[in-house]
């Protein structure tokens, strides 16, 4: 609510989600608060990916747990992050995911490449992946980041590597940076 209220994002494609049913929302890292806006973008609750050490203390930890957030180890392959993401989904929930894992990223670069998680959730669990962008800039109580949904797919192929970059194109195609 309160990232709604003081960056008031511009909210496109909302009809693309589903009210019911298993989800991968996918998309591009711009701020560390990007889930909460992309949270605000919808009526569902959205369970994201986050890396473990944003519950570094009781609080943050308490916070990020009841936000719905999943701590993921970044270091390794965190079977427990992915285990409990596919959990979520099988129970027909919603999971968020930012390919790139951080939002670092070099001079010049508007999108980095994605890691694997997202396909790899959407192909074990057949759930459709929804494209997502964000654009703009975060100024408060301006309306200058623009969230966009895009139209749902499911995974099309065994090939994961190959559908992991259909997904990226799909992001990079609308991003206007």
């Amino acid at each position: 609510f309160l990232f709604k209220i003081l960056f008031r994002p511009t909210l496109k494609g909302t009809e693309n989600i589903p009210k019911t049913g298993k989800v991968v929302l996918a998309g591009n890292h711009v701020q560390w608060w990007d889930c909460f806006i992309v949270m605000a973008g919808t009526k569902r609750c959205i369970h994201f990916l986050a890396k473990k050490e944003i519950f570094g203390t009781r609080f943050t930890k308490w916070f990020f747990e009841n936000a719905g957030l999943i701590p993921v180890n970044r270091k390794s392959r965190d079977r427990d992050a992915l285990k409990s993401a596919r959990e979520y989904l099988n129970n027909g929930a919603v999971i968020g995911i930012f390919p790139e894992g951080t939002v670092i990223k070099p001079e010049g670069v508007n999108l980095l490449p994605f890691k694997m998680g997202a396909v790899k959730m959407a192909s074990d669990t057949d759930a459709p992946i929804i494209p997502f962008t964000i654009n703009g800039r975060y100024i408060p109580f301006m309306k200058k980041i623009q969230i966009e949904f895009h139209s749902p797919y499911y995974i099309e192929s065994t090939n994961l590597e190959e559908e992991n970059q259909k997904l990226r194109e799909r992001v990079n195609n609308k991003l206007r940076m």
